[in-house]
């Protein structure tokens, strides 16, 4: 049985509502060493849960690739901002060694479908791509949805505006990818993450390099829970900390 889960970026609507915090602070921000009670904390927060659940999901199991994964960059915005994704998803094998991921060559078939829209293509390429409705609404500033079954991911696709200036862009090019790979939820108490719509982050942090690095492990399995999960992340934090230096 296949199932699905939605993920999207409300980081504008909390921009305009709040001013920035001091735990939003670029000093703060700029954290390198994490304990390994911070990393637990923050991988049970990302990786367990949902934004918003659909249909027969399961948000309490791990959902990850298990297969390569195959980009797609479809440009539908004014401006061809297809060089910067590619660029940042060309990255991912490097920062991320235990996934396996690049663009798809012509012939292939991609499991990971990047849309880049201008706000006004926004409702409608959503209601196309992610809901294959017309009655739906479009959620948040951007979007990723996730098919999976017991085996693990076997597609997402993402929807990201380009036309609304360079942070937005970045920040969703970002968060929408590595949710697309697996951690789905979001948490306002993870002030070094992007996985947290209040944070001001629009790179690909240390923190997150370190829990994608973790769901990426051999040892964590998809459908695995979170108790079982538990007792294997000391081994699994003291690898990723080899890998994220």
């Amino acid at each position: 049985m296949r199932i699905f889960a939605i993920s999207s970026c409300l980081f504008v609507l909390f921009q305009a509502s709040f001013a920035p915090t001091a735990d939003a602070a670029p000093a703060r921000a700029a954290k390198s060493n994490y304990s390994d009670a911070e990393l637990t904390s923050g991988f049970m927060k990302t990786v367990f849960g949902l934004e918003y659940r659909m249909w027969s999901w399961k948000p309490y199991q791990v959902k990850k690739f298990v297969q390569p994964v195959l980009f797609e960059v479809t440009n539908l915005a004014r401006r061809n901002r297809s060089v910067e994704a590619g660029d940042f998803i060309s990255q991912l094998p490097k920062r991320i060694p235990g996934l396996k991921s690049r663009l798809a060559r012509v012939g292939e078939t991609p499991n990971f479908h990047l849309f880049i829209v201008d706000r006004a293509q926004y409702r409608e390429t959503v209601s196309r791509e992610i809901y294959h409705s017309k009655r739906t609404k479009a959620p948040g500033r951007c979007l990723v949805r996730v098919e999976a079954d017991r085996h693990g991911i076997t597609a997402s696709t993402a929807v990201i505006v380009s036309d609304e200036g360079d942070h937005l862009f970045r920040r969703c090019l970002v968060e929408e990818i590595l949710q697309g790979l697996g951690p789905m939820n979001d948490d306002d108490r993870l002030i070094h993450s992007v996985f947290n719509d209040r944070s001001q982050h629009d790179t690909f942090t240390r923190f997150d390099q370190l829990l994608l690095n973790m769901l990426y492990h051999p040892a964590i399995k998809p459908g695995m829970t979170a108790r079982k999960v538990k007792a294997l992340l000391p081994k699994v934090i003291r690898d990723a900390r080899r890998i994220v230096r």
